[in-house]
């Protein structure tokens, strides 16, 4: 398939902005039972306008893929039987409450409505948005991934790793930027994302790997004896049938030679995995505040990488007709 950039930078944005939310939720529960320093009001309310801006980032890349952006409202029509009219819906919700999560911090609304476990764990507004938001979160990766997960005949795609890579690399860099932002601040809460940071980390790497070595194995359905109904063992295409490219030329194929895909395999292995996860360790034994900003920023470049990857590595049927030039 043709990598699209809007769509690249879709995924890996709104994928930053739902993971940054999981970390600053997982912040306020463990600081809740006293299990890491509690922080202010501030560090809720502009890590929530920071994922929120992640969002809008993602949401507003996505109408750079539309012929007709005035016509997206339409995409959310078809919700019963598309995971991308479901994405679309699942979306805004979860802007509604990431933008309502950093309001209720910054207003101070934050008086517990129930008290659970003697006193152990005061239940607010807050972390009722925050529930939410975890739920909403888990639907936007389910729908995200099974936008692509449900073609079946794009192979590459068509299994349950596909919503792992999402979910667990969008986590990674979220947690990886929670990282980020707490040593920017300068509170004690780095180790504590980067430790979940590395094993969101370590999960992507697992369920990329897999996929990859799926992928490598894999048996295609389709051949050129399907494609033509000719069941001859050797069949040569000499020509796609037209000498001038089209839309099928354009967009159902990446156009780079298999050195390049290597490359771009490796380089996306090498930045989203081991070097982001050393930085972060590296940070933790040397307390600097800096290297989990480089970690974030070098795991989102792999992560760019990876999604391109993720894309081109689908080959679609319809090549087997239209990329050979006589």
């Amino acid at each position: 398939m043709h990598p699209a950039f809007s769509v690249i930078f879709l995924t890996t944005l709104i994928g930053a902005g739902q993971g940054l939310f999981l970390a600053l939720f997982t912040g306020q529960l463990y600081s809740t039972i006293h299990l890491v320093e509690a922080q202010p009001a501030s560090f809720y309310a502009l890590g929530s306008a920071l994922s929120l801006a992640l969002l809008i980032g993602g949401l507003a890349a996505s109408f750079f893929h539309l012929g007709r952006p005035e016509r997206a409202w339409r995409a959310a029509s078809m919700w019963r039987t598309s995971w991308l009219s479901r994405e679309v819906i699942v979306l805004p919700v979860m802007m509604g409450i990431v933008f309502l999560y950093g309001v209720f911090h910054w207003a101070g609304w934050t008086r517990p409505l129930i008290v659970l476990g003697d006193g152990a764990l005061p239940i607010d507004p807050t972390f009722v948005l925050g529930l939410l938001g975890v739920l909403v979160a888990l639907a936007l990766f389910i729908s995200t991934g099974m936008i692509y997960a449900s073609v079946k005949f794009l192979q590459e795609w068509s299994s349950p790793y596909t919503i792992g890579n999402f979910t667990f690399l969008g986590t990674a860099s979220g947690f990886m930027l929670a990282a980020a932002y707490s040593a920017l601040l300068g509170n004690t809460l780095v180790g504590f994302f980067g430790t979940w940071a590395v094993i969101a980390t370590l999960l992507g790497l697992a369920t990329r790997l897999a996929s990859l070595l799926r992928n490598a194995s894999l048996k295609h359905k389709s051949s050129l004896q399907t494609a033509i109904g000719v069941w001859h063992p050797r069949i040569e295409q000499t020509s796609q049938g037209f000498s001038a490219d089209s839309f099928n030329t354009r967009e159902f194929f990446h156009h780079q030679n298999p050195a390049t895909l290597a490359l771009i395999r490796n380089a996306f292995l090498v930045l989203v995995f081991p070097v982001p996860v050393a930085l972060v360790i590296l940070a933790y034994a040397m307390e600097s505040a800096t290297l989990p900003i480089v970690a974030f920023a070098i795991q989102y470049v792999g992560l760019l990488a990876e999604r391109w990857y993720f894309f081109a590595e689908a080959e679609h049927p319809q090549n087997l007709y239209y990329q050979r030039i006589s």
